[in-house]
């Protein structure tokens, strides 16, 4: 069964609708019984206290900030190469969530940062790529709505998402690349030496779920609408031809 039956659009629509309740279930199954655990089930850290809960909202938040814009890229390289309309808009209706989940990334982390490092911002080689990431968001968003032709404006921001795959990829590895940033290293990996206390780690990975599927589902909503909204464009072009 071929994955490119996707690309057209009745068929993405059709199958995008029968499996988004479930996915809206889960994601909410996920994300309250994720938060509910960390937050009133876990204990304080024996360092940051409280403050530490943190943690099942900004590391979720950030994986998904950072692999949203790889999902866009791999959506714009399908259009680039296969001139595929639901990848293109796949990626217009993922970059909106992808810079929610920057947002809230970069706000939990000044609200974590805090107690830790005296200051709500550094120049961290992490903090900074992070933000230039959401610049980038907001550059794609702005491009789109200021080209007219979704074609030319396909073109455009795909090669935008190129150039800002740089800063994703920095925000990841920020921490390996350039020792003397404040951020921490990896919380969470397969190597045992490097994990959180399992006490901490099982409802993190439930929250990580929760915002991966949240991230599912509302990019399938967002896209559907954006194929129903360039559909109701091309009917009205074709009145107005007519008339």
């Amino acid at each position: 069964m071929s994955l490119w039956k996707y690309s057209n659009p009745s068929k993405f629509l059709t199958t995008s609708e029968r499996i988004l309740p479930w996915v809206w279930t889960l994601a909410a199954i996920c994300l309250i019984g994720g938060l509910v655990w960390g937050f009133f089930f876990t204990p304080d850290d024996y360092r940051m206290g409280s403050t530490v809960k943190i943690f099942y909202l900004h590391v979720p938040a950030a994986l998904m900030a950072i692999n949203a814009w790889l999902m866009m890229l791999i959506a714009s390289l399908i259009w680039l190469i296969r001139r595929h309309h639901v990848s293109a808009l796949a990626a217009r209706a993922a970059a909106p969530v992808g810079a929610a989940m920057t947002v809230i990334a970069l706000v939990t982390g000044a609200i974590w940062g805090q107690p830790m490092w005296g200051t709500w911002w550094v120049w961290d080689p992490r903090l900074t790529s992070f933000l230039i990431l959401f610049l980038f968001y907001l550059g794609y968003i702005a491009l789109w709505s200021a080209i007219e032709d979704p074609d030319t404006a396909a073109d455009l921001t795909s090669i935008t998402c190129l150039v800002g795959s740089v800063f994703a990829l920095l925000s990841r590895y920020a921490v390996n690349f350039w020792n003397q940033g404040l951020h921490q290293g990896a919380s969470m990996s397969l190597d045992k030496e490097q994990n959180v206390a399992n006490v901490f780690w099982f409802p993190a990975v439930t929250c990580i779920a929760g915002f991966v599927l949240l991230f599912v589902a509302l990019v399938l909503y967002r896209t559907g609408t954006e194929i129903r909204a360039r559909r109701m464009r091309a009917l009205l072009a074709r009145e107005r031809a007519v008339a």
